[in-house]
Order: structure tokens, then C-alpha cells, then sequence
């Protein structure tokens, strides 16, 4: 990992845009008022990514430096209250955030962060919600059992803790079910993919994607398994900012 994958400079946070309120779109959080932190940078290049601006290097002159009061200070300002934060990217836990979370647990917010696992700052611990969110095969990537275990560790079950993993075709699936049995304590939820992250998405095929997943874990009887669409792809497309 390099320096431009870590922060800007010290107290300083890298950041591609704050938005809000909205409501979660996906996973564990579906439906929950939230503002949005997403942070620039990613260790990952994935294939369907549908947040390159956050992503990619050449995105970065989009990408801007803010310390930490002036990111609370934004939040304050859209939510009007304490308000649940989501840290997204990118990878959001290339970042140190811990000073981010503590300041933003002074002021009442809660905070939620999605990554892929590949990295595990000390800090996951401070938390209210992780969502570690490993990259099947369709990615162009896979994120191994060690990298997820590392994270883990470091959250110490302090957050509540799920896995969700975006599955596109059968190899993903293969991957979630491999995942789920390793770790049968912790919730797992299969989030429908979408194979248009830029333009205008088919919510027809995206709700075919639905029926053949849900059909696929009922007929192997994994009761266990919780499948979700992105919900504001479905009533946002691929707009930014909802």
C-alpha cells in the first residue's frame, strides 16, 4: 500500500463527497436515515465497480482534503441532528478514521463502514456497525479468509458485524456459500449485482437477478442467507448523491 493509499497528510482525511440524508440503500441497514461519508482512494479495482469516481486515480483531482472537525461540522449541518454515518469509498479503512468516529460518538452519531476486508486498522472496534463486504470471483478479485480473519480480530465483536456479499453468477455464489460455512455465528447477506454500474440500470433485469438468487438459495434450503437488492439502485438508478 502506498502513502497515497493511507491519508493526505496527518489529520487529514481524503475525501470524494459527503452526502445526505438519504437512506441506506443495502445490507444489514437497508432503509436506515444516513449521511453518507465516502472517501477517496481503493485498493481494489473491481470489475463492477459502480463507484470508480471514488476509485480510480484519475478521479483525484475530484477528491479533496478535510480535517475532522470540518467533516463533523458537514454532517451537523445536513442531518440537523445526531443521525447515523455510513463510511463508504473506496476503501474507507485505508483512512484512519478513529478520531472521525470518536468525535462523531461525542456528538450522538452512530457510524457504519462497508469494506472489503483487505485491510484491518485498529480502530474497527470503535464502530456501531462493520460490514465486511468480500469480492467474489466476477470482481477480478477474491478477498481471503486471512485478510477477513484480520478484521475480525481487530473489531474484537465490538460492532455488529455482517458479511455481505454481491453475487453476479454461480461462482460468486459458490464463494458465499464457502464463506457462510466458515463463519456460521455471523449474519450474511447476498446482495443481487448489478452488472450496469454506469448508465441507466434495467430494474426488470435487476429484479431477474432477484428471483434467480432467492430461488437459488431456497432450493438448497440455506435458510440462513438474507437476499437483498440495492435498494436505491431500484428508485435512483446510478445517480450520485441519494
Amino acid at each position: 500500500m502506498t502513502s497515497e493509499s493511507a491519508q493526505v497528510r496527518s489529520g487529514s482525511l481524503r475525501i470524494s463527497e459527503i452526502f445526505g440524508p438519504t437512506v441506506q440503500g443495502e445490507g444489514a441497514l437497508m432503509g436506515r436515515p444516513t449521511v453518507f461519508v465516502r472517501t477517496g482512494g481503493c485498493d481494489y479495482r473491481c470489475q463492477w465497480c459502480d463507484t470508480l469516481y471514488a476509485v480510480l486515480p484519475e478521479y483525484r483531482g475530484d477528491w479533496t482534503s478535510w480535517d475532522t472537525s470540518a467533516v463533523l461540522e458537514e454532517v451537523d449541518r445536513l442531518a440537523g441532528g445526531p443521525i447515523l454515518v455510513s463510511l463508504s469509498g473506496g476503501n474507507p479503512a485505508l483512512q484512519d478514521l478513529a478520531p472521525l468516529i470518536r468525535g462523531g460518538h461525542a456528538r450522538g452519531h452512530t457510524f457504519a463502514l462497508e469494506t472489503q476486508g483487505s485491510v484491518a486498522p485498529s480502530w474497527l472496534g470503535e464502530l456501531d456497525h462493520l460490514t465486511l463486504s468480500p469480492k467474489g470471483p466476477s470482481s477480478g478479485h477474491l478477498t481471503g479468509l486471512a485478510e477477513l480473519e484480520a478484521c475480525l480480530e481487530a473489531a474484537n465483536s465490538a460492532p455488529e458485524t455482517v458479511f455481505k456479499v454481491v453475487v453476479l453468477d454461480e461462482r460468486d455464489y459458490d464463494y458465499a456459500r464457502s464463506l457462510a460455512g466458515n463463519y456460521t455465528e455471523i449474519p450474511i447477506y447476498l446482495q443481487v449485482g448489478n452488472p450496469e454500474p454506469e448508465g441507466d440500470p434495467d430494474p426488470g433485469e435487476l429484479m431477474e437477478r432477484f428471483r434467480w438468487l432467492t430461488q437459488r438459495v431456497l432450493a438448497d434450503g440455506w435458510h440462513r442467507a438474507r437476499v437483498l437488492p440495492q435498494l436505491h439502485v431500484l428508485a435512483w438508478g446510478n445517480s450520485r448523491g441519494v
